[in-house]
């Protein structure tokens, strides 16, 4: 089926989306064009508004409208904890257990040399700049555990130890509800490895 020039175009935009192939473009695409006039104009103003305002915190360098961003200008976080991530996403997911109140610093990737991604890419240097204060006494690294997340946490564990801040990395293992038997052998072996005394 040959579709109009409009949508045609509008399809080829949308599977440009990460996760989003040509298929769902086109199921998007329709869906769009059936909408009422209102609804399309406030999804394109709602487009246009969020890549014009959104910006990098300059302290935390995570995405934000304002700057600094809410979580950095929180007076009730602690300021002796500082969780580096890789991206804003992560800072989500953590603030969604409503567990850490500390302070977050997203390094925008991992190390990834493959990818042409080394420490010169991320933000490293502002995280280093961060810890000059000597507030932080803890750097929690939280980076995915995938080898580039891996490569990251040692790269910077051996960067901060000798600056004097302890440096923590978040535990892996099993999932709460899995089954030990469709756990793969990477995630066992952490597991068995973090396993801790039952009191």
């Amino acid at each position: 089926m040959v579709l109009p020039g409009p949508l045609a175009r509008l399809v080829e935009e949308l599977s440009r989306l990460p996760g989003i192939g040509p298929k769902t473009a086109q199921r998007l695409a329709f869906h769009i064009v059936e909408q009422p006039q209102e609804r399309v104009t406030a999804l394109a103003n709602a487009l246009v508004e969020a890549r014009e305002q959104i910006r990098t915190c300059s302290v935390c360098c995570n995405l934000t409208d304002v700057d600094p961003c809410r979580l950095c200008s929180d007076p009730q976080r602690d300021d002796a904890l500082l969780c580096v991530v890789e991206g804003p996403r992560d800072v989500m997911a953590l603030e969604r257990t409503r567990e850490y109140r500390g302070r977050y610093h997203v390094l925008r990737g991992a190390i990834s040399p493959l990818d042409g991604i080394g420490p010169g890419e991320l933000r490293i240097r502002e995280l280093l700049d961060r810890l000059q204060s000597g507030e932080v006494r803890e750097v929690i690294l939280a980076t995915d555990p995938d080898p580039e997340g891996e490569a990251t946490a040692m790269y910077l564990s051996r960067l901060l130890k000798p600056l004097g801040v302890k440096v923590t990395r978040m535990a892996r293992g099993m999932p709460v509800g899995g089954s030990v038997e469709y756990m793969d052998e990477v995630t066992l072996a952490k597991a068995m490895e973090g396993r801790r005394e039952i009191t």
